[in-house]
């Protein structure tokens, strides 16, 4: 499939989605980022200051509708949480 704006309005147009009123946002996923502090003198071959992103060759693009994301937080249970691998076994 090529690219074109036509291909991205029918891809929005079968799943439902409307551009005027939900919430959508696109995001670059497949990176990554340093989060160790590699100090003053480093491999700038293999290691990169804390806090830089590089975006990997498998790097792709997500539009996601935040205005249908089923996100809830989550609930206490129901019942009184006893694991099976507590329970004291003398048997």
């Amino acid at each position: 499939m090529l690219y074109t704006e036509d291909a991205l309005i029918d891809a929005v147009a079968k799943l439902g989605w409307d551009v005027r009123h939900d919430n959508l946002v696109v995001e670059i996923a497949g990176t990554q980022v340093s989060g160790i502090d590699v100090g003053e003198i480093y491999n700038k071959k293999w290691q990169s200051p804390i806090g830089t992103r590089k975006y990997n060759k498998e790097a792709f693009i997500v539009i996601k509708n935040l205005s249908r994301d089923p996100f809830e937080s989550s609930q206490p249970m129901d019942r009184e949480h006893q694991p099976h691998h507590l329970k004291d076994d003398k048997s």
